[in-house]
C-alpha cells in the first residue's frame, strides 16, 4: 500500500506519533474532520471538471463550422473595346454684316 509516496511503515509511525500528541479521545474526531475535508475537496474537483466539460461542449457547439475552400477558375479579362474617336466637324458661322 502506497499513499502519496508514503509506505506502510511510515504511515504506522505517523499514526503512533499522532496518537501520542492528540490522545486516543481526540484522534477519531481529527480523522473525521480530515475525511470531510478530503470529501469536500473531491466534490469541488468533480464539480469543476463537469463545469469545464460543459463549457467546452457549449463552445464547440456554438463555433460555426469552417467554410470549405474551393478553387475557382482564374478570371479572364474581356478584350478592351477599341476606342472610337468621334470626329467633330465644325461648320463655319457666317458673319452678319
Amino acid at each position: 500500500m502506497n499513499f502519496f509516496g508514503i509506505g506502510l511503515p511510515e504511515m504506522v509511525l505517523i499514526l503512533v506519533v499522532a496518537l501520542l500528541v492528540f490522545g486516543p479521545k481526540k484522534l477519531p474526531e481529527i480523522g473525521r474532520s480530515m475525511g470531510k475535508a478530503i470529501r469536500s475537496f473531491q466534490d469541488a474537483s468533480k464539480e469543476f471538471e463537469n463545469e469545464f466539460k460543459r463549457e467546452t461542449e457549449n463552445l464547440v457547439a456554438a463555433t460555426p463550422q469552417p467554410m470549405k475552400a474551393t478553387l475557382e477558375e482564374k478570371p479572364t479579362l474581356a478584350p478592351a473595346e477599341e476606342s472610337v474617336e468621334e470626329t467633330v466637324t465644325a461648320t463655319p458661322i457666317e458673319k452678319e454684316s
